[in-house]
C-alpha cells in the first residue's frame, strides 16, 4: 500500500536536506559535465543534441510567449513555455551561448507579466509554474538581480500562491477539486508546484514548506493506479502526461532534496514503462482507449522511459526510447535523461495482462515484425476520467494494417463533453458512445455509464492465448448476463465470442469499426486495405449475416471520413445467444484452415 512506502515530510523538516546551490533541479552542473563527455562519444546522443540546439536557434527568432486562451485553456501557451525553457536551457548549458540565455529571459519575463496563469484551469497554472521554476533555477546565474526578482515574484504570485491556497482548507477555492483527483490532474498539479517551490526554496522556504509535504501526501492518490502492473486507467495518451509529471516531480525531489519520500516505491510504478511498449501494436498505433488519439504511440518519443530505465534498472525501457530517437528527432528530455546502449535486453512476453482499475489484455504473434498479428482488449469502468462507453472493446493489427479501429477522442470543446450522467450529452457523441466502439450493442443502446467490469480469465500458451471479460454490468437493464471472450489462435487468427442471457426479446448487435473496404457474402465478409486482406466469418449463430454501415458523422463532431462498421444485427433474441466471429488475415502462402470448434466461455 502507498501509505506503507511513502512518508510525507513535516513542514519544518522538508528542507533540511536542500541543496542550496543553483541549478539543483533535475540537471546539476556535475551532470552537465558528464553529459558533455557522453555527447562526444555517443553518436545517437550527439544527433539528438544537434537537433535540440537547432530547435533552440529557431526559438530565439520567435517573439516571447503571449497569454492567449483557447476555449477555457491556456495550456498551449504553458506547454510551449515548458518546451522553450528546457530547449533553451539545455542548449545554453551545453554550449554557453549567450543568445539562449537572452531568449529564455524574454520568455520568463513575458510569462511572469501575465495577469495570471489561468487558475480556473489549474493544469495551465501548474505547467507554467513548472516552466518558470526550471527557468529560474537553470538560468539563476545568467539573470541579473532585478530580472531574477521579477521572475520570482511572478512565480509566487501566479503559481505558488494559488497552489498553496488550494492545499489550505481555510483558503481553498472552488476550483481546487484537483487536490482530490486520482487521475492525471493530480500528478500535473502537484508536480508543477513541487518544482516551482523547490526552485526558490533557499530564499523563500515558506512555499516549499507549504507545498511539498501536501504534494507528497496527495500524489499517491493517483500513483496507486499504476498498480500492480504499470498500466494507466486513462489510456496511453494520458499515461504519458501523467507519467511525465510524475517523473518531473520525483526527479526534482531527488536532485534538490536527495529523496522522493518513497513515492517511486509505490506498487506498479517501477513497471509502468511496459505499458506504452506493450500497448503499441506492430502498426505503431496504440490501443488508443480513453480519449487517446490515433497517432503512432502516445507520441513517437517518450523521454521519461530513459528516466524510468535509469531509476529502475530496466534496460528495455531505454532500448525502446533509443529506437525512437534513432528514427525521429528527439525531445530535450531525451538529452536530459539519455541512457547509452548496453547489453541488448530480452524481448518482452508476447502476451500481457495489465491488472488494475482498467484491465487490458494484449496478445501478439511476434515482436519486431511489422506484419505481426496483434490483439488488445479492455475491461474497466465507464466513469474513469476520459472514459468512453467501451468496456469490452478490442483493436486488431495484422499484415501491417490496423483492421479493428478505435476512433479516439473528439473535440474537448463540444458542449457537455465532460458530462458523466447516463443522459449526459457526452455519451451522444459518436466517438464516445458504444456505437462507434468494437463492443456488443443491446437494443442499440449505450452501455451503462456506471458499468464496472473485470477479466474473469486470462490464458497464455504458445498456440492459444485468450481473455474473458464479464460485461454484465454494462447491459444490466437489458440482459441477465453478457460475457465476451477474445482469443488469438495459432498466433494467426482471432476469435471474438460473445455470450448473452436475456429474458425478454431484444436486438443484439456485434460491430467492428474499420477503415477497410468491406465486401459482404452472407455469413462471410472480406475486408481489404492497403493491398492486404482480412476475412471475417460468423461461426455462431447459424444463419446470421454480416451487414455494413457508415461510421461517418456530421460536424461539429469528428466526421470519421471513410470509416465503416462491419455489423451483425440479430432482432428478437431471447434466452441464450452466442455470437462468434473469426477474423482471419490472409497471410502470404497461407494454407486452408478450418474453423475451430466452439466451446462455452466457461470452459476457456
Amino acid at each position: 500500500m502507498a501509505q506503507d512506502v511513502v512518508t510525507p515530510p513535516k513542514a519544518d523538516a522538508v528542507l533540511k536536506t536542500l541543496d542550496p546551490a543553483h541549478p539543483r533541479l533535475m540537471l546539476k552542473d556535475a551532470d552537465v559535465a558528464r553529459l558533455k563527455a557522453l555527447i562526444e562519444k555517443d553518436p545517437l546522443l550527439r544527433k539528438c543534441t544537434d537537433a535540440m540546439v537547432a530547435r533552440a536557434d529557431r526559438i530565439c527568432t520567435k517573439p516571447p510567449v503571449e497569454r492567449t486562451l483557447r476555449g477555457p485553456r491556456l495550456l498551449h501557451v504553458s506547454r510551449e513555455c515548458v518546451t522553450r525553457v528546457y530547449t533553451l536551457g539545455l542548449a545554453w548549458r551545453l554550449t554557453g551561448r549567450q543568445k539562449y540565455a537572452d531568449a529564455v529571459k524574454k520568455n520568463l519575463l513575458a510569462a511572469c507579466a501575465f495577469k495570471d496563469w489561468n487558475p480556473n484551469h489549474f493544469l495551465d497554472t501548474a505547467e507554467m509554474t513548472h516552466a518558470v521554476g526550471v527557468g529560474y533555477d537553470w538560468f539563476y546565474h545568467a539573470l541579473d538581480d532585478a530580472t531574477r526578482e521579477r521572475v520570482k515574484a511572478g512565480l509566487i504570485r501566479n503559481g505558488l500562491e494559488p497552489g498553496a491556497a488550494a492545499y489550505d482548507p481555510k483558503k481553498r477555492p472552488g476550483n481546487a477539486w484537483w487536490t482530490r483527483a486520482v487521475h492525471n490532474w493530480n500528478q500535473v498539479c502537484n508536480g508543477g508546484l513541487i518544482i516551482g517551490a523547490l526552485a526558490i526554496a533557499e530564499t523563500d522556504p515558506e512555499w516549499a514548506q507549504a507545498i511539498v509535504p501536501e504534494a507528497v501526501r496527495l500524489l499517491p492518490k493517483a500513483m496507486v493506479n499504476y498498480g500492480p502492473d504499470g498500466a494507466w486507467m486513462e489510456g496511453p495518451g494520458y499515461w504519458k502526461y501523467a507519467t511525465d509529471y510524475t517523473v518531473f516531480a520525483l526527479c526534482a525531489l531527488d536532485t534538490a532534496l536527495g529523496t522522493d519520500f518513497g513515492l517511486s516505491r509505490i506498487d506498479g510504478f517501477s513497471e509502468c514503462g511496459w505499458f506504452p511498449i506493450q500497448v503499441t501494436g506492430p502498426t505503431e498505433l496504440p490501443f488508443n482507449f480513453a480519449d487517446a488519439g490515433r497517432s503512432p504511440r502516445p507520441t513517437r518519443n517518450i523521454p521519461s522511459l530513459f528516466w524510468l530505465a535509469r531509476k529502475f534498472r530496466t534496460s528495455a525501457f531505454a532500448a525502446q526510447e533509443r529506437a525512437m530517437v534513432e528514427r525521429f528527432p528527439g525531445d530535450p528530455w531525451d538529452v536530459l535523461w539519455y541512457v547509452p546502449p548496453g547489453r541488448k535486453p530480452p524481448k518482452p512476453s508476447l502476451d500481457k495482462h495489465f491488472r488494475g482499475p482498467v484491465e487490458v489484455a494484449i496478445f501478439r504473434s511476434a515482436w519486431e515484425d511489422p506484419d505481426a498479428l496483434y490483439l488488445a482488449v479492455k475491461a474497466g469502468f465507464n466513469q474513469v476520467n476520459h472514459a468512453h462507453c467501451d468496456v469490452g472493446a478490442f483493436v486488431m493489427d495484422a499484415l501491417g494494417v490496423r483492421w479493428a479501429v478505435d476512433l479516439g477522442c473528439d473535440d474537448y470543446n463540444l458542449p457537455d463533453y465532460w458530462g458523466r450522467s447516463q443522459d449526459a450529452t457526452r455519451w451522444t457523441y459518436y466517438r464516445l458512445s458504444a456505437h462507434s466502439h468494437n463492443v456488443p450493442l443491446v437494443n442499440d443502446r449505450n452501455q451503462d455509464v456506471r458499468a464496472v467490469t473485470k477479466f474473469s480469465e486470462f490464458t497464455s500458451t504458445p498456440k492459444r492465448a485468450s481473455a474473458v471479460v464479464d460485461l454484465t454490468s454494462a447491459y444490466q437493464r437489458l440482459a441477465k448476463r453478457v460475457k465476451r471472450g477474445v482469443a488469438i489462435l495459432d498466433r494467426r487468427r482471432v476469435l471474438v465470442q460473445d455470450e448473452f442471457a436475456v429474458d425478454k426479446p431484444v436486438e443484439i448487435a456485434w460491430g467492428m469499426t474499420t477503415a477497410a473496404k468491406i465486401t459482404l457474402d452472407g455469413s462471410r465478409a472480406t475486408l481489404t486495405q492497403d493491398g492486404k486482406e482480412l476475412r471475417a466469418e460468423i461461426l455462431s449463430p447459424e444463419g446470421a449475416s454480416f451487414t455494413k454501415e457508415s461510421a461517418e458523422q456530421k460536424p461539429p463532431q469528428a466526421t470519421n471520413k471513410g470509416m465503416r462498421r462491419l455489423m451483425i444485427r440479430l432482432p428478437d433474441q431471447k434466452g441464450r445467444v452466442t455470437i462468434a466471429v473469426m477474423l482471419s488475415p490472409v497471410w502470404p502462402r497461407q494454407k486452408a484452415v478450418t474453423p475451430p470448434e466452439l466451446t462455452p466461455l466457461s470452459k476457456w
